[in-house]
């Protein structure tokens, strides 16, 4: 499955449920012909922590690529999105590719309002830095950002690699993860909430859902903070977003309490646009039953 997406045209978004427009870039034109943001820099992708093999062929790898901002897309509480063109000047049409970028914030501007429940059962090495973490010091921030950006990057790479249907994650830098911009000609792919029902095969959808939750189930996961404001749609297809937050369901002691608010949240969502299949304790216990196998 992973070979087949190698050669997948260059329609790329990432969102996050918890974002709120930019309105100042919303207003630009959305083919992004704009003015750009910042000036140019040679691409870190030499430099960064790549994502999985086989790595599609849309990703611009040359380093004689540069990198432009152009500017933020997106803000959150703990993150901001902006949106990168990586281009080889003089190249051809392939080697130039606008990506998502989400940077984790900064210790003084950052409220991980949600962290302490999800950063259960990941551990560090260090009994200071798990210190740290849990008393919230500067440091213990920083190193807060960094396991979300390296938990988003690692749980993208693997859900990737077994066929679920989540954003090719291109490299990883500080707390600077770089992904897939899921989309058509720089216009972002509608939210699962916002799609049009009269025209849309729901049903279809929720397929492509259980489909991609029962992979992360395969691989451990619970997504921890579903809904259908962290779906993407995508010309028929169901991307999931805003990963960060993943759950180990075994190795989180409120594990199995994030995949059934999980079920119970999409689930609802479906049954009231009519999906007769949408059961949310049928899905639970599929779902807990492959977490808990894994392996077996």
């Amino acid at each position: 499955m992973s070979a087949d997406r190698s050669n997948r045209p260059r329609r790329r978004r990432f969102d996050d449920d918890d974002f709120r427009p930019d309105t100042a870039l919303m207003a630009r034109r959305p083919d992004l012909d704009h003015e750009e943001t910042d000036e140019p820099s040679w691409s870190t992708y030499p430099s960064a922590t790549r994502g999985p093999q086989p790595v599609p062929a849309w990703v611009v790898t040359d380093p004689r690529a540069i990198d432009v901002d152009l500017g933020v897309m997106k803000t959150g509480k703990e993150a901001e999105v902006s949106l990168l063109r990586r281009h080889v000047p003089g190249g051809d049409p392939g080697t130039d590719v606008v990506y998502a970028v989400k940077r984790y914030r900064s210790a003084q501007h950052r409220l991980f309002h949600r962290d302490a429940g999800y950063l259960e059962g990941r551990r560090v090495r260090r009994s200071r830095e798990t210190r740290a973490m849990a008393t919230r010091t500067e440091f213990g921030k920083e190193l807060i950002a960094s396991q979300w950006a390296n938990a988003e990057f690692s749980v993208l790479g693997a859900l990737w690699t077994a066929g679920a249907s989540v954003p090719y994650p291109v490299q990883l830098l500080g707390t600077e993860v770089m992904m897939e911009f899921i989309g058509t000609d720089g216009i972002a792919a509608p939210r699962l909430a916002q799609v049009g029902h009269d025209t849309t095969d729901v049903a279809s959808l929720f397929r492509q859902l259980v489909q991609s939750l029962g992979v992360l189930a395969d691989q451990g996961y619970a997504h921890g903070d579903l809904s259908a404001y962290n779906v993407l749609v995508d010309d028929g297809r169901v991307v999931l977003i805003d990963l960060p937050q993943a759950v180990d369901v075994v190795g989180n002691p409120q594990g199995f309490d994030y995949l059934r608010r999980d079920c119970d949240n999409i689930c609802g969502w479906f049954a009231v646009h009519g999906v007769s299949t949408a059961d949310a304790d049928v899905l639970f216990d599929e779902l807990r039953s492959r977490a808990i196998g894994r392996g077996v």
